[in-house]
């Protein structure tokens, strides 16, 4: 055709240099744009042009040379532009003859989505040109009535569009996807097969694959951030809402975020196109209420649902609201359900600041304070300022942090207001013109040599402690001293015990018996039960023996009869004979289950019950005397004693039948000594007894009144 160039930019593309390389990087073809088989031209009336050699992939791109890559993008550049200046017959008998215009456009949206248009294409004249060519090829093929009548045509699947959508800008790509949403129904028919397939995979929960799950609905947030209509389609029946609010409960915090992101891009679209579905927006509000009351009436924390974290993370109440009060349609009922969501919003939010004018971009005059390396990289990576740009970017996640951080800047680190912006396309000119790709810069600054040094920190005190001049410290120590870890890492914990090298010896261990004084740790019987004298009642603790004793006979009389009582299983727990068991003994039954358990452990344990309770020998339970026993002296002393009711030494020779203590004295002359013993003794524990008392008042007495004893 006349529109083409010269034979000279064609040829030069099979030239033999170029046919070597491209026949060993990119395809087995001969060339990057292959010549159309003679027969085929021949027979052909009208004329063809060359075919489309797909996009390569990145390990290919690699082995290309730059000079090379650049000719490859003039290349398809040059065929794009050949495509668009053919008339609609003769482009509609083109593609026809040949389909690798549609191959080519698939795999440059693919590969140009992923890894971004300034990586692979670069920023050359060249690479611009073909960016705008592939979208203008791409609506011109899209809007042909051919693809409307073709529902299988591969640009119509919304993989396509949405890499499209991730390429270029809003303005764009979304009034290219409402006149193709409008003039095909083949995109719609896409759209809703996905969204049976999300929707079934977002209720599978962790059976959904959900690595898979968010790499698709991260993909599919460019298409409803450029298509209203597309979101319209999602949000059509309550389906897909609810699948969203399903898939939420996934513990999943990537593919939290993604939800979060997908559920604001549905629900903004409705009020985003020309037409604002305004019913449509409040139904699906109402439907969030109505998921919200039934998660908060639930076991699980109120706050962990999707719409707190959806009205708390993003812009919608808001833009909803002012969207309807724009249109004249903010009813009371459409404000009462924005007022109930917003009390699902998560306490200690960050509050929205009050907007001020846009500040003027500031020009780097080299002024800046000099920090030190890491300081810098650590102001620029501030936690809060981090945590600001992943909540933007997972809403636009083509956009850079370094583009982020002058969003935030601009408009005074709201990132409600940065997101409204975004989506209303908005921005400052100066911004609206920057780098979105831009990325924020970690490696630290070059400073200068031209300044003056730093003056030398003073010198650190220095270090003394009780092990200066030690073997250590003086590097003096032997080797052999000196290990890593344990001594003997080798040997196992029997060895070690069964090493008795360094065990003590027999001699030291008669020198530390030698050294010890029995004296030191004497036991002290003040307070014992027998020296009290009967202020202390010991029944208490017989008592709670014998309720003890009680408990334990009951427990092992029913192990005795049925062990499968103490069985763990539900049938034994909730049986009669457990049932029994726990009200005579008031135990539960873990501790029922236990006592069983060590039960079986301790055969001595169970030994001695069969001998306690299924033995008995006649005898009666032994009462212990209750009376005061002298435990040093002997059989003889203990008689000649006095006790309570004992024999009176001076009160007769009968048996004393009252409650007064016989005196110590005894008639017999051998006794003197156990007799002046006990009276020491009496003197010693009066204390207990309450008689110093007595005696001290009579001393008092008699020292007042100065009488004589009578």
């Amino acid at each position: 055709p006349s529109h083409l160039p010269a034979a000279g930019p064609l040829q030069n593309l099979v030239s033999p240099k170029g046919k070597a390389s491209y026949r060993n990087t990119l395809s087995p073809s001969n060339s990057l744009i292959s010549r159309p088989d003679r027969s085929t031209a021949q027979s052909q009336m009208a004329p063809s042009l060359p075919p489309f050699a797909p996009f390569p992939i990145s390990p290919w791109r690699e082995n290309l040379p730059s000079d090379d890559w650049r000719t490859c993008q003039v290349a398809w550049a040059t065929l794009c532009g050949a495509y668009l200046q053919l008339p609609e017959p003769e482009l509609e008998a083109q593609l026809s003859r040949d389909d690798s215009s549609a191959e080519f456009l698939l795999t440059f949206a693919e590969e140009v989505a992923r890894d971004g248009s300034a990586a692979i294409l670069g920023s050359s004249p060249a690479s611009r040109t073909l960016l705008h060519a592939v979208f203008d090829l791409s609506s011109r093929l899209l809007l042909l009535p051919q693809a409307a009548s073709s529902p299988t045509s591969p640009l119509l699947t919304w993989t396509f569009l949405a890499d499209l959508s991730r390429i270029y800008p809003k303005k764009r790509t979304t009034p290219l996807l409402a006149a193709l949403s409008s003039n095909n129904p083949s995109f719609e028919a896409s759209l809703l097969t996905l969204k049976k397939s999300l929707a079934r995979d977002l209720e599978s929960g962790i059976q959904g694959q959900p690595r898979i799950l968010e790499a698709t609905l991260s993909r599919l947030n460019y298409l409803l951030h450029a298509s209203p209509d597309a979101a319209s389609t999602f949000l059509a029946g309550s389906d897909f809402l609810d699948a969203l609010v399903v898939g939420y409960r996934l513990m999943d915090p990537p593919l939290r975020r993604t939800i979060v992101a997908t559920t604001y891009l549905c629900l903004f679209g409705l009020i985003a196109s020309p037409n604002p579905r305004f019913a449509m927006l409040s139904d699906q509000l109402y439907a969030l209420k109505e998921h919200a009351d039934a998660h908060r009436a639930g076991p699980l924390n109120a706050n962990d649902s999707l719409v707190p974290e959806l009205v708390t993370a993003t812009p919608l109440l808001r833009q909803a609201l002012n969207k309807a009060g724009e249109a004249g349609v903010a009813t009371s009922a459409f404000k009462a359900r924005i007022g109930a969501l917003e009390a699902y919003k998560k306490p200690l939010a960050s509050t929205r600041r009050r907007a001020r004018a846009p500040r003027k971009p500031k020009v780097d005059k080299g002024k800046n304070v000099l920090l030190d390396d890491g300081e810098e990289v650590r102001a620029e990576m501030h936690m809060h300022r981090a945590s600001q740009i992943s909540q933007i970017q997972d809403l636009f996640p083509d956009l850079g942090s370094g583009f982020v951080a002058k969003l935030l800047d601009e408009y005074d680190e709201d990132t409600e207001v940065v997101i409204a912006h975004l989506l209303e396309e908005s921005l400052p000119p100066h911004l609206a013109n920057a780098d979105r790709s831009e990325e924020l810069s970690t490696q630290p600054r070059k400073t200068s040599h031209d300044i003056a040094p730093n003056p030398t920190p003073p010198l650190l005190p220095e270090r003394r402690n009780i092990f200066d001049n030690d073997e250590l410290d003086n590097l003096t120590a032997a080797t052999s001293k000196l290990h890593f870890g344990k001594r003997n890492p080798e040997k196992t914990a029997d060895e070690i015990l069964q090493d008795r090298s360094t065990a003590p010896g027999k001699a030291a261990i008669l020198s530390a018996l030698a050294s010890f004084d029995s004296d030191d740790d004497e036991r002290d019987d003040t307070y014992d039960v027998d020296d009290v004298g009967g202020t202390v009642d010991p029944l208490a603790t017989g008592e709670a023996d014998a309720d003890r004793e009680v408990i334990e006979e009951t427990l092992y009389r029913a192990y005795q009869a049925n062990p499968r009582v103490y069985g763990r299983e539900a049938s034994a727990r909730t049986g009669r004979d457990r049932e029994k068991l726990r009200q005579d003994t008031g135990m539960s039954d873990e501790a029922i289950e236990g006592w069983a358990v060590m039960l079986e452990r301790s055969p001595q344990l169970k030994q001695r019950l069969e001998n306690k309770y299924t033995s008995f020998s006649g005898a009666q339970n032994e009462l212990a005397s209750s009376r005061w026993r002298q435990g040093e002296e002997s059989e003889e002393a203990s008689d000649s004693t006095g006790g309570r009711g004992g024999h009176g030494g001076h009160r007769g020779r009968g048996r004393g039948r009252g409650r007064g203590r016989g005196g110590g004295g005894n008639a017999s002359a051998e006794s003197s000594e156990n007799t002046e013993a006990s009276r020491r003794r009496k003197e010693a524990n009066k204390a207990s007894r309450a008689n110093h008392n007595r005696r001290d008042q009579r001393a008092r007495k008699m020292a007042r009144g100065g009488g004589m004893v009578g």
